[in-house]
């Protein structure tokens, strides 16, 4: 499991709680977020709660719309499609902006004990789909979707900073927000293949991803991706070839049905890894622990394997990279 906590700071009931369940990791959201001391503080107590140092930290930190660190902790980043804007001008330009901006990332979250991104987005959108990825979406097609994704995984690792690929196997289609409702995907499985997964499949020997809480229809047409086997394991492991550590997308979206207990063990049979909840409410959380079951076998190698992934940082000056990528996004302060 990997859980969210309420506050600024661990509540008793909540250490106690991840003291005696041991989620392997957690993640922030904004209203975790106070400053730069409070942040450091709250990560180590996570940490110190399951008696684990390596326990990791999460958090969505893309740019754009989706950027929990904000000023003045964090600057103001572009978004997926303002680097995708650079690299359609000039492709060499466009990956090195993608890596800049990603070794910033790693700069901003490693000096507050956070080393692991939900990021590359690997969705690729089509017309008419929701906006719920928009923006955050490095272009419409697929090349430059993967070049990109590939681009900023490296500049995340290269700071110590492990990547989160998602919504795999695709997320570019979905016409309703998962957050609220569950959508449907009826493209062929050929043109899945071709457009949807294809970025994913470039990128597979990453060492995390993400589902879909998204139907589609040509495999699986009674179950969202996060809860079909499948999906998991004819798509996400076979096609697609990933076998990385696979983390569900946030259990308290209402693109999921059913009550807590029964969506924990659904994503867990379907053959995802890890079930992610976010929220910090106590009562899902102890929902999520009665449908779970202990990280063994291969999903546990999977997690011991992510967590050993980056093997070093590199030794790059973070004041002359903060000037290179000024030169790429001038509003970025």
């Amino acid at each position: 499991m990997i859980f969210g906590c309420a506050g600024k700071s661990l509540t008793p009931e909540e250490r106690a709680f991840y003291a005696n369940e041991r989620p392997w990791g957690f993640i922030l959201f904004a209203r975790n977020i106070g400053e730069p001391d409070q942040i450091r503080d709250l990560v180590a107590d996570m940490r110190a709660s399951v008696g684990r140092p390596d326990a990791p930290v999460f958090i969505d930190q893309e740019g754009g719309r989706v950027q929990r660190l904000r000023p003045p902790i964090a600057p103001n980043y572009p978004s997926g499609s303002a680097i995708g804007a650079v690299y359609q001008a000039d492709r060499e330009q466009g990956l090195r902006a993608a890596w800049l901006l990603a070794r910033l990332h790693a700069f901003d979250l490693l000096r507050l004990g956070i080393n692991a991104d939900c990021l590359p987005v690997l969705d690729v959108p089509v017309a008419g789909a929701s906006d719920v990825i928009g923006a955050r979406a490095y272009g419409f097609d697929p090349d430059t979707v993967a070049a990109l994704g590939r681009a900023t995984a490296e500049g995340l690792m290269s700071g110590g900073v492990l990547p989160v690929m998602k919504h795999i196997p695709g997320h570019g289609r979905a016409t309703a927000d998962t957050h609220y409702e569950l959508p449907t995907v009826y493209e062929s499985l050929d043109e899945l293949r071709q457009h949807d997964f294809a970025p994913f499949k470039a990128l597979n020997h990453l060492p995390m991803a993400m589902t879909a809480h998204v139907v589609f229809n040509a495999i699986d047409p009674d179950n969202p991706a996060t809860t079909s086997r499948k999906v998991t394991q004819d798509i996400v492991r076979g096609e697609i070839g990933f076998d990385g550590l696979l983390i569900s997308d946030d259990t308290s979206m209402k693109a999921l049905s059913g009550d807590f207990p029964d969506k924990s063990s659904a994503i867990l049979a379907a053959g995802v890894d890890i079930v992610l909840h976010c929220n910090g409410v106590m009562e899902e959380m102890q929902g999520i622990v009665a449908g779970a079951k202990p990280l063994e076998g291969r999903a546990l190698e999977r997690a011991e394997r992510a967590l050993g992934f980056i093997k070093s940082r590199d030794a790059v000056a973070e004041a002359d990279i903060r000037a290179e990528f000024a030169n790429y996004f001038e509003a970025v302060a």
